[in-house]
């Protein structure tokens, strides 16, 4: 039953909030992109090179929100505008639609006749869960003409789900969102790790250092990190760019503490290998950077919450600590370091093939041709 339709005579359009940089959820469009060679994109904006070749190489159709001056370094200032922005899109000639959705992607209009299935990375964050977080440093204008638009967005964001056919979710802790502000069931597909490119070595010298390889901004939570190797007079790097960049150099005690920046996937390959343990301070969706580690056998000390709830197993993958503060992650780095725990790179690294991309490949693509064509069934 799968397979029944022919994938070479759909029209599909896929439909990603913005392409700024390859991160867990360009990952999972890539796989979507090389599934449905015919596939078109459709994005607010578009960073040209800051994503795959793959994904570079898809007819990509932008916003107007493309147009404004800096727009990259600044688009979440114009969250007021993302609703009708994604609204403005013309997908009348598509058949099949897929959002990869954790803003306004998934409130695509859509044609009657046309199918859409949503792969949810979270209900929009800045609205529901992280709004302080996001915007809690903006200038005091800037502040208030959003908050001025939170009850509005809100509203569309709920009222724009009836246009999804079928929720799909990152993870169980993203099921129970999607319920619980949507009220709408969903099916839980884990996105993907590249268990062969990130892997085990046998040839590259363990080093005396903990890492982080993350976005720099306010829901990472790096700043508790920061706080703590302060505090531990332990060095740690940090990979990755963001808006709370400068602001977390200057809390960062030079000694201890490396910004790299962005790196290639190699390189971010080699410091894991290189690597004691990987720090992971945020409450995520789900989170990927926890699974790549584990891929190439290194432990992962994790706040105990969210998605590192499913891919982090406590005293054999890992180490939890409770609170989300520095003084709680103290405490585990110092457990860590007392190696009362045998991590066994092997049977660290088997945990994260659990969640192999050729797995999430076959179950997403499953997925989604079985759920169109008991629409076409259901529409006959």
């Amino acid at each position: 039953m799968p397979c029944e339709i022919n994938l070479n005579n759909l029209k599909i359009a896929l439909v990603h909030d913005w392409l700024t940089g390859m991160r867990g959820g360009e990952k999972c469009l890539e796989i979507l992109c090389d599934i449905f060679p015919q596939s078109d994109i459709f994005t607010l904006i578009h960073k040209k090179g800051s994503v795959s070749q793959l994904i570079e190489n898809k007819k990509i159709t932008t916003s107007f929100l493309q147009k404004i001056p800096n727009i990259f370094e600044k688009y979440r200032n114009f969250l007021p505008l993302f609703p009708i922005a994604i609204e403005n899109f013309n997908l009348s000639k598509y058949n099949l639609i897929i959002s990869t959705s954790h803003c306004v992607a998934k409130g695509i209009k859509k044609p009657k006749k046309a199918y859409h299935v949503c792969y949810c990375f979270t209900p929009m964050r800045y609205v529901w869960t992280s709004f302080s977080e996001y915007f809690g440093d903006k200038n005091f204008i800037a502040r208030l003409i959003i908050k001025l638009f939170l009850s509005d967005i809100k509203r569309w964001d709920q009222n724009s789900n009836i246009r999804v056919n079928k929720f799909i979710a990152i993870s169980k802790t993203i099921q129970k969102r999607i319920k619980e502000f949507y009220n709408r069931d969903s099916e839980v597909i884990y996105p993907p790790v590249d268990t062969d490119f990130y892997t085990i070595s046998n040839t590259i010298k363990k080093e005396d250092f903990y890492l982080i390889v993350s976005s720099l901004v306010p829901y990472k939570r790096i700043d508790i990190a920061i706080d703590a190797f302060n505090l531990l007079k332990q060095k740690l790097i940090i990979v990755g760019a963001g808006p709370e960049e400068n602001k977390l150099k200057q809390c960062a005690d030079e000694k201890y503490i490396e910004f790299l920046g962005w790196q290639s996937n190699e390189k971010i390959r080699e410091l894991y290998q290189m690597a004691k343990a990987l720090i992971f301070p945020g409450d995520e969706d789900f989170g990927i950077v926890p699974l790549e580690a584990q891929s190439c056998g290194i432990p992962v000390i994790a706040y105990k919450k969210g998605g590192t709830l499913e891919t982090v197993i406590d005293k054999e993958t890992g180490i939890f600590f409770k609170e989300q503060s520095a003084k709680s992650l103290i405490q585990a780095v110092n457990d860590f370091e007392k190696k009362e725990i045998n991590f066994n790179p092997s049977n660290i690294r088997n945990n994260a093939l659990k969640f192999d991309r050729q797995i999430f490949r076959n179950k997403i693509k499953e997925s989604i041709i079985k759920n169109y064509n008991l629409f076409l069934a259901k529409n006959a």
